[in-house]
């Protein structure tokens, strides 16, 4: 059973439009649509935005459901300036830049009493998505690097200097981490695939209406390749 988490109804309206035999179940104030896509036992799901929604969320799919890994699909706003509005990234690691335990000697970005802060995403997963990216989305550009979420929207350079210069990440959002850190807790795989909605800096906010639903359109295609090919 694969768990697919979005953080808004743009991003799985459209993959609940590919399901069939769906069964639907609310729990935390969140709808579960379980059913099949291309063959395949699935489980499709709005989180609600942020880190506490998302990290709710997939507990729910690994307590109830029993999920076998977890995919997050999303838009987000690219730290890198090869990665264009549009592109895809594909997420080697995830950690949260708005983890902030500096008062007691940690680093930025570091969990205190966790073994680890960087959660490794799934190799094989993301090798199938790279894949199926290029053959769907031939368009656009497909990279892979970290993704770092905080509950932030960012649209403010500074505030992006500063993540870029501690956390080295590709993209920026609000998820993704939460989600990361809830799959390691209960040993799944997972993979972030986040659309670029934006640049992350003082033109966000005009750039962000205007390439959401491109973002998504392409986010869906590649979700849908995925589920094909797992």
């Amino acid at each position: 059973m694969l768990g697919i988490i979005g953080a808004m109804d743009e991003e799985v309206s459209k993959l609940k439009e590919e399901m069939s035999d769906v069964v639907i179940a609310s729990r935390a104030s969140m709808d579960f649509y379980k059913g099949t896509m291309a063959g395949k036992d699935v489980v499709v799901v709005r989180s609600g935005i942020g880190k506490v929604n998302a990290g709710i969320c997939t507990q729910i799919l690994v307590d109830v459901y029993g999920v076998d890994a977890v995919i997050n699909t999303g838009i987000a706003g690219s730290l890198n300036a090869d990665i264009d509005i549009g592109d895809i990234v594909l997420s080697t690691d995830a950690l949260q830049h708005d983890m902030d335990a500096t008062g007691f000697g940690y680093e930025p970005g570091v969990i205190p009493r966790m073994e680890t802060s960087v959660f490794i995403a799934d190799e094989n997963l993301r090798s199938i998505a790279k894949a199926c990216c290029e053959r769907v989305n031939p368009d656009i550009k497909v990279f892979e690097g970290r993704v770092v979420s905080g509950d932030q929207f960012i649209s403010d350079k500074a505030v992006k200097d500063r993540i870029c210069d501690n956390f080295a990440g590709y993209c920026t959002e609000m998820e993704g981490a939460a989600i990361a850190q809830a799959a390691y807790l209960n040993n799944i795989p997972f993979l972030i695939i986040r659309a670029i909605s934006d640049k992350a800096d003082d033109s966000a906010t005009e750039d962000y209406p205007t390439f959401e639903a491109k973002a998504i359109a392409h986010s869906v295609k590649l979700v849908k390749a995925i589920v094909e090919n797992i």
